[in-house]
């Protein structure tokens, strides 16, 4: 199972971007989806979560302002950004819980996509 994050890149405070990760592979399903961020000088944190059932939940970070979506036909997570800050700056991650054709349920994690929020 690999996972493709897309959508980074550079905007001004106060807008908008929207990242995207699509898993591809031997997939049967997928439980949770999960994005998360690594700030310059800062440890990973979770950024937001939306379950198999469409429950989501935010860092306090980020409530109001991100919204994480999924598109399960797709096997893909989004997650809209709005009203920027520069304190986003980050390298956004994106994971999923698959089950695989196999049977096997492990925990998948991309490469990161950069968010400069910047005038």
């Amino acid at each position: 199972v690999q996972l493709q994050a897309s959508g980074g890149g550079l905007v001004q405070p106060g807008g908008s971007l929207r990242l995207s990760c699509a898993a591809s592979g031997s997939i049967h399903s997928i439980n949770r989806m999960d994005w998360s961020r690594q700030r310059p000088g800062n440890q990973r944190e979770l950024v937001a979560t939306v379950t198999s059932g469409g429950s989501t939940n935010y860092a306090d970070s980020v409530k109001g302002r991100f919204t994480i979506s999924r598109d399960s036909a797709k096997n893909t997570v989004y997650l809209q950004m709005n009203s920027l800050k520069p304190e986003d700056t980050a390298v956004y991650y994106c994971s999923m819980v698959v089950t695989s054709t196999t049977s096997a349920t492990m925990n998948y994690g991309g490469k990161g996509t950069l968010v400069t929020v910047s005038s």
